[in-house]
């Protein structure tokens, strides 16, 4: 089988990225598929993550300027090079199956060139608000489009049973994310907690400092490290609260790791405080170290990957007492905490890459059948 994944680049440490290296090796090196990655940007630029010898890399170099918008100037005059290129690229290539891993202008197109390979088309973000009223004329068209474009691709993969809810269509799938499984476990000697992702406003950071504050009454001695990449300025505005607060000798900001399940290995609990999640991998990690994981359950995503008071807690989304409580029921039980982390490594080969894979073996049978 011969499969083409479309995406801008593969150069940034993201989960996009991660899980697409993941995908690209299995069928390339496990299944024999011949297996491209086409982007619109890579610039050159090594792979973050490491790629099969097996794996072809196509870039196209349309380069959009990604500090404008989609629909600046700059960025719509370079789309009918992005559209002919693509189309002679993909027309040599003729694969059997084409899946759209990002949200770019080939997004609209794909389903209308090179008609004999199947068009796939995957969801990374939640798609929660994707179903409130369009207020204005711009934004119905806008809509109206979007869902006539869905409904032409073979197939929409979502990472969890509850963003299917969000689509109207009868050609949606439920595939989550793989996790390559580890031998390496946490091992709860230090006084400390760990939160990770892009410091962006969706991600709740500042939740997780109020949090910290109310924990902190109680419990003294421990400290929380945040890992990732600052975004638009808002890790400068997180400082501020954690100054304001006087927390600044008890959490810390880390910046960026190339293993982040080594690191997890040295630390308590994961804690997460997002205002909207899809399936995130950070929680997949956790896992497969046996990391116990304190999330509030926001509408989608962890509920699907944390199984309540087994392997983690799911807390009221919003309430900074509750989750302070089940902070200090599991960092102040040893018997908890060891419980927890060995349900957390079983429950985690829901998700092995093995397992995963076979719902991508299942969709493919069922598109060449159709």
């Amino acid at each position: 089988m011969k499969i083409v994944f479309t995406t801008d680049q593969i150069y940034l440490h993201g989960g996009i990225e991660r899980v697409l290296a993941t995908k690209v090796n299995y069928f390339a090196d496990v299944l024999g598929y011949d297996v491209t990655i086409l982007t619109s940007e890579q610039k050159e630029k090594e792979p973050f993550f490491k790629l099969s010898e097996r794996v072809n890399l196509v870039d196209m170099s349309i380069n959009y300027n990604r500090s404008r918008s989609y629909f600046s100037f700059e960025n719509l005059k370079k789309v009918p090079n992005h559209f002919f290129k693509m189309k002679k690229v993909l027309k040599n290539l003729n694969p059997d199956v084409i899946i759209v891993c990002n949200s770019s202008f080939d997004f609209y197109w794909l389903p209308y060139i090179n008609k004999s390979s199947k068009k796939v088309k995957e969801y990374h973000a939640s798609q929660f608000n994707r179903n409130e009223t369009a207020s204005s004329f711009k934004s119905k068209i806008f809509v109206s489009i979007l869902k006539k474009v869905e409904s032409d691709y073979d197939a929409l993969v979502v990472l969890n049973p509850d963003e299917k809810k969000f689509f109207r269509s009868d050609n949606t799938f439920v595939i989550p994310n793989p996790i390559s499984l580890t031998n390496k476990k946490v091992n709860f000697q230090n006084k400390r907690v760990i939160a990770a992702g892009r410091i962006a406003p969706v991600k709740g950071f500042e939740r997780l400092i109020e949090i910290w504050s109310e924990f902190l009454k109680n419990n003294t001695g421990w400290s929380l490290d945040i890992y990732g990449d600052n975004y638009i300025g808002t890790q400068e505005q997180l400082q501020k609260q954690i100054d304001s607060k006087d927390l600044n000798n008890t959490i810390f900001f880390k910046g960026t790791v190339d293993d982040i399940t080594e690191t997890m290995c040295n630390y308590s609990a994961y804690l997460m405080t997002s205002h909207t999640e899809c399936f995130p991998m950070v929680l997949l990690e956790s896992l497969s170290v046996g990391l116990p994981i304190i999330s509030f359950d926001v509408p989608t995503g962890p509920r699907n990957i944390i199984t309540n008071e087994e392997d983690g807690f799911l807390v009221e989304n919003g309430n900074v007492i509750e989750y302070s409580k089940r902070m200090e029921q599991v960092l102040n039980s040893e018997n908890l905490k060891k419980v927890m982390s060995d349900k957390a490594k079983l429950n985690s080969q829901r998700f092995s890459v093995e397992n995963v894979m076979k719902k991508w073996g299942q969709l493919f049978n069922t598109l060449e059948k159709n």
